[in-house]
């Protein structure tokens, strides 16, 4: 994600950005986008396009971490976007409206799709990713939108409800978590084999000392170690409740929900073959990560808890 202090809003800086990350981790292939920023101009995007750039990430100014620098106005980009459209570039969206008047963080999210809609029907084809969803309402919104409007769901958020994070700072994100319908709602478009909707970990590594800050708690919640069994464990936890039912699990549809479905949406069907295998054992989600000396500690979503074996298949 491109939202670091500063901003990445050039190819340059986004290149460079991905030569660290490379240099991390060579056996990943990083899809680098820029910050939707009033800097940006056409010839940006250009530039972009044939540097090899993905796309454009959207934060509403003041909505999430290090938004600052975001959108006021979608209306005044509407240039940036039309060029994305000739470049066929993703527009990736963190589709929140920032809190005033009537708008709070519970309703941000619903708030916000008519902005969606108004998008898709400017730019029939634009392709548009409405990131992390939560509610009924954003689901049933991108079902009935264009072939080129999808939307990502997280991990955590096929997990909680308000309850989950109204008492717990470590379960607090952007948007939050919403009521056990809305939860619903998520796992049936998970399951659904419906194209339109995959897997998207939004996963953010806060230290625990800005989780517990004494100002704000940061919104966040890290998932990434322990993702694809999050989601199955989810997906399982719901059958039990009889929320869903056990034919409603196909495994097809859930390698789209989790690899197949966003692979294809950003053209990425031919570039692996790798193949994971999911065991259920003794394994417990790592309580604390932290680095050598301790100054740097991070609290995985639902820590100490049981969970599956991931190995990566020769």
């Amino acid at each position: 994600m491109p939202n670091l202090i500063p901003p990445i809003t050039t190819t340059k800086q986004a290149l460079e950005y991905r030569n660290r990350l490379q240099a991390l981790e060579p056996n990943v292939n990083f899809l680098m986008s820029l910050y939707l920023h009033k800097s940006m101009t056409v010839e940006t995007i250009v530039e972009a396009k044939r540097a090899g750039i993905t796309g454009v990430k959207s934060y509403p100014a003041g909505v999430t971490t290090n938004s600052s620098s975001g959108v006021v106005d979608y209306g005044s980009y509407y240039p940036i976007f039309g060029q994305m459209e000739k470049e066929d570039m993703v527009l990736n969206l963190h589709g929140e409206c920032p809190s005033k008047g009537d708008v709070t963080i519970w309703n941000a999210e619903s708030e916000f799709l008519p902005v969606l809609a108004t998008l898709s029907q400017r730019f029939p084809r634009l392709r548009i990713v409405l990131e992390h969803v939560t509610t009924v309402e954003a689901v049933e919104t991108v079902k009935n939108l264009g072939e080129r409007v999808v939307a990502t769901i997280t991990a955590h958020h096929l997990h909680l409800v308000v309850d989950d994070w109204a008492g717990d700072t470590l379960n607090y994100c952007k948007p939050v978590a919403k009521t056990v319908a809305d939860r619903t709602a998520l796992l049936h478009a998970a399951a659904s084999g419906n194209p339109k909707f995959f897997f998207g970990s939004d996963s953010a590594p806060h230290p625990i000392t800005l989780k517990y800050s004494k100002d704000k708690s940061a919104a966040g919640i890290f998932t990434q170690p322990y993702a694809t069994q999050l989601v199955i464990e989810a997906l399982e936890a719901a059958v039990e409740v009889g929320i869903m039912k056990g034919e409603d699990i196909v495994l097809e549809n859930i390698k789209g929900f989790l690899s197949g479905h966003g692979r294809a949406f950003y053209g990425l069907e031919k570039l692996s073959s790798a193949k994971i295998e999911l065991s259920k054992g003794t394994e417990n989600i790592t309580d604390i990560l932290q680095n050598d000396d301790e100054s740097l500690q991070v609290v995985p979503f639902r820590r100490g808890e049981k969970t599956r074996t991931l190995t990566w298949l020769p």
